[in-house]
């Protein structure tokens, strides 16, 4: 696993899109680190009927303290690799977040 700085993100004017990589039905939720540019996670949801894309949704808002609705599965909905967009939100603040949740 590379370090949070080597993940890729794009900084918007809305905010900022990242790379997700998800392993669905996992023993538990947890950030794992950056594989291949794009943040892993592990969840316990399988993957169907949006269930992975919810709880991705959601265990990342818990897991960076940022409400719900600002956050948004942007591309890649029926994928392992996904974009994930995060309104009101730079690069140096994403990548201090995520270093506390790791």
């Amino acid at each position: 696993m590379s370090s949070m700085t080597d993940l890729w993100f794009q900084e918007r004017v809305d905010g900022i899109d990242f790379k997700v990589f998800v392993q669905p039905r996992a023993a538990r939720n947890q950030i794992v680190g950056v594989h291949d540019q794009a943040l892993k996670i592990l969840l316990t949801a399988p993957p169907v009927e949006g269930a992975a894309n919810r709880l991705c949704r959601d265990f990342l808002a818990k897991a960076l303290k940022l409400p719900r609705g600002r956050i948004e599965v942007v591309r890649g909905l029926k994928s392992r690799r996904k974009t994930v967009h995060i309104m009101d939100l730079n690069g140096v603040k994403l990548i201090a977040l995520l270093q506390n949740c790791t």
